[in-house]
Order: structure tokens, then sequence, then C-alpha cells
């Protein structure tokens, strides 16, 4: 695991590296409006794809490294991510936009432009809890490439019904809520939850190269 701050126009982001010993692909993948790169997903998902061939580049953006607790505005997250992107593209290889809410958001909006291979959305916020007619489908059908969505089947954001036909891929963590915790009444435990994550997240890499 290795460590490196990139300066943005948004300010300086930072990257941890969980890298492949023979890499086919790249994962980089940011964190939501509302925590890290502790997330239980994120580390999940560093922790099993190595072991595939697939590095996994995990990204705080700029005002998460600064200290402050708020997000900022979409489209100064679309700028920390353009900053990030000649690090995470540097080894060579096809890289997967991803991220975890607000995360997914940035890769879908940001994907074509910057040339990813495909795009990971981990938790896509459909819309706002309880505001189902502030749908933002139109990001992630605007991706314009291959799309996985990993939704938590009690997610609030979004659950997986919600969701409208489109050309993307969707996985249900059954019981999951946004952060993909499942309650203990649950018929899968939290462990069985993150396998479900990084069992699929695993199997579609294997269709990208």
């Amino acid at each position: 695991m290795t460590t490196e701050t990139i300066e943005t126009d948004a300010g300086t982001a930072r990257v941890t590296w969980h890298t492949a010993k023979k890499a086919r692909l790249v994962l980089a993948v940011s964190h939501g409006a509302g925590g890290g790169v502790d997330a239980r997903d994120l580390q999940a998902l560093a922790a099993v794809l190595p072991g595939h061939g697939v590095s996994v580049a995990l990204v705080e953006q700029p005002w998460r490294v600064a200290g402050k607790k708020v997000a900022p505005a979409p489209k100064t997250l679309d700028v920390g991510w353009r900053g990030i992107w000649g690090a995470v593209a540097e080894p060579g290889l096809p890289v997967i936009s991803g991220g975890r809410s607000a995360g997914a958001r940035v890769a879908c909006r940001t994907a074509t432009e910057l040339g990813a291979a495909a795009v990971l959305a981990l938790s896509f916020p459909l819309h706002p809890p309880g505001k189902p007619e502030k749908s933002r489908a139109d990001e992630l059908l605007g991706a314009g490439v291959p799309t996985l969505v990993v939704q938590g089947g009690n997610d609030p954001f979004g659950k997986p019904a919600e969701f409208p036909e489109g050309d993307f891929e969707l996985v249900e963590v059954p019981y999951g809520d946004h952060g993909f915790a499942v309650p203990k009444r649950a018929e899968i435990g939290q462990e069985a939850a993150l396998e479900i994550i990084a069992g699929c997240v695993v199997e579609w890499t294997r269709t990208l190269g």
C-alpha cells in the first residue's frame, strides 16, 4: 500500500494505492459526501480486487483531505476528480472510474470526458431520500461506458426497483442501506453483504479485460 498527494485545481487530493502484482486494470474509486475511503465497501474492494489483477486507487477528494465536513458543489467535485486522473492513468492500464454515493455521480458525469474504460457506481444516489421526483437518472444513463451499479435493497436514496431501464448492470445487496449496512435481523450478515459486493465487482471486471 502506497499513498501519494496530488495537487488539483480544487486543492490537494490523496490517493492510496492497493496494487496488484500483475495488474490488467485500475479501479480509481472515491468516497461520498458524508464519509471517507474507510467506508466498508471501498475497503472490501481494496482488500479483494488486487488478488484478481485489479489495482485499486482509493481517492480522497480535496475537501476531505482539507478536513472539511461538508462536500462542495458537484462541479467542484468534478474538478478534483479530473485533477487526479493523470495519476491513476499513469500505469498505462484501462481505468475504471468509480465512487460511492456522490463519488458515483462524479464518476458518471466525467467518464466519457476522461476516457474511462467503465464506471462502478456504489450506492448511486438516484434521488434525495423521500424525493423520488428529483431524479438523477440522467447522470447514470449518460455515463457512456459499461456501468455496474451496486445498490442496497433498502437504500433510501433509491431502491433497486426504482432504477429506470438503461444500458447498465445492477446488483442488489439484500437488506443493505446507503452504506451497505444490514440490520441484525437480516437473513444475511454484514460479511456476507460485503462478499456480494466484492464478488460481483470481481466478476464484472473479468468482462472488461
